[in-house]
């Protein structure tokens, strides 16, 4: 582990989550929150991705995230959660300076706004909330997930391009697994990897928590196994926890 990772506080503005959907009511105050617990940054999302989500308009969206990215920029890096060039496009002329595109840059219109940000975070990920629990089937996961990040990323327009291999997103929990121990190959391209493993559902089948109330130590297993195989920035729920496991990660790495 070259320096401690980025940690990106994770702050859903939305009532369908899978974990902390409409937990938060005063989502402005958590972020800042988060912040004091030690985020780098934080990332704004208005619509779920859970599996099984349904998609959300662009004005509710939009109603949801601009008043926390406005609140929020001149205090902290802001990174939008978004996959609608409308709301990437508003959201950049609100202050946040990261896009954070689950969807990859599939639509060539977010090609062409990622020129506004600052770093763009491009994820793999296949079809949609709806459609993507049947689209894990890869003749070579790694390799794929590579191939399709770096060719991605190198249609982007911003200044710095981040790399995340979109853990659950069409992935089962055994490829979840795999992407995690095989990361190296992803850093190995020279591009900044952020993980996004956090209270996910991989982590409730390997170990039997089918609450995501219950996935803490799973969550900070995986970010410490994200860390040490190189990953630049993990996106959480828990930033105490996290940046404590990071940082003596770190402390032990520089150790005499």
């Amino acid at each position: 582990m070259r320096r401690r990772p980025i940690v990106m506080g994770i702050v859903n503005v939305t009532p369908d989550s899978f974990y902390d959907g409409g937990r938060h009511g005063d989502s402005i105050a958590h972020a800042r929150q988060l912040v004091s617990e030690g985020a780098d940054w934080i990332d704004v999302g208005g619509e779920s991705t859970r599996p099984g989500a349904e998609p959300v308009p662009v004005q509710e969206e939009l109603a949801r995230v601009l008043p926390v990215i406005e609140a929020l920029s001149a205090e902290v890096p802001v990174s939008v959660d978004t996959t609608k060039p409308a709301v990437a496009q508003a959201a950049a002329a609100a202050g946040a300076t990261i896009l954070n595109d689950v969807r990859g840059l599939r639509d060539p219109e977010m090609v062409a706004v990622s020129a506004l940000f600052d770093k763009t975070v491009i994820m793999h990920s296949r079809g949609t909330p709806k459609t993507m629990r049947g689209l894990t089937e890869y003749s070579d996961l790694i390799a794929e997930v590579r191939d399709v990040l770096v060719e991605r990323a190198e249609q982007c327009k911003s200044r710095e391009v981040w790399l995340d291999p979109g853990i659950g997103f069409a992935k089962g929990a055994s490829q979840s697994l795999s992407l995690l121990k095989h990361l190296p190959t992803l850093v190995a391209t020279g591009y900044p990897v952020l993980v996004g493993a956090s209270r996910k559902s991989f982590i409730g089948r390997t170990l039997d928590r089918p609450d995501a109330d219950d996935r803490l130590a799973g969550s900070l297993a995986a970010a410490a196994a994200a860390a040490i195989r190189g990953a630049a920035a993990l996106r959480v729920h828990d930033v105490r926890a996290t940046r404590d496991v990071v940082a003596l990660l770190y402390a032990i790495e520089q150790a005499d």
